[in-house]
């Protein structure tokens, strides 16, 4: 193991299912789920919901690179959502739940977008994919109660 981690940020629709997703994957050491993305400081779940405070909820990921590569954790990513239905996952629909990567750094932006094109030239989706590529700002963890919050229900997954 190394003493090395990077932290990626991913929205995907409602962070629950998501979060379980990410926590499977070997390498990744922590997950936190929370919002980025937004205009306002230090938002609540309610804040978010009202879609004025523009944050989507994501996954803070963060993961062993000699273990798992980013490339992978966007794997992912892809697999974990409709990266082709804008503000919306499932039944879930607002800003809060738009497909979105907010990159650290440039080289997660230019592996970002050459990932985004693939899954478009790869011909998996009907429909165009719409995923939000931005720089990672503040990120403010949701509340305790939405932490692991399948877990600790005995839940893998969620059902939509």
């Amino acid at each position: 193991m190394t003493g090395t981690t990077e932290i990626a940020y991913f929205g995907a629709g409602c962070f629950w299912g998501v979060e379980a997703a990410f926590r499977q994957v070997v390498g990744v050491k922590e997950t936190v789920v929370g919002y980025q993305g937004g205009i306002t400081a230090n938002p609540t779940y309610e804040d978010v919901c009202t879609g004025r405070t523009q944050h989507a909820e994501v996954v803070q990921v963060v993961f062993d690179p000699a273990v798992v590569s980013f490339e992978d954790i966007l794997d992912v990513f892809w697999q974990s959502h409709d990266p082709t239905t804008l503000n919306r996952q499932g039944p879930d629909i607002g800003t809060q739940y738009r497909s979105a990567i907010f990159y650290r750094n440039e080289e997660q932006k230019e592996i970002a977008e050459a990932s985004k094109e693939m899954q478009g030239r790869r011909g998996l989706f009907r429909r165009p994919v719409v995923t939000e590529i931005s720089p990672a700002l503040d990120f403010y963890p949701a509340e305790d109660y939405h932490q692991q919050y399948l877990e600790k229900r005995g839940l893998a997954t969620c059902r939509i």
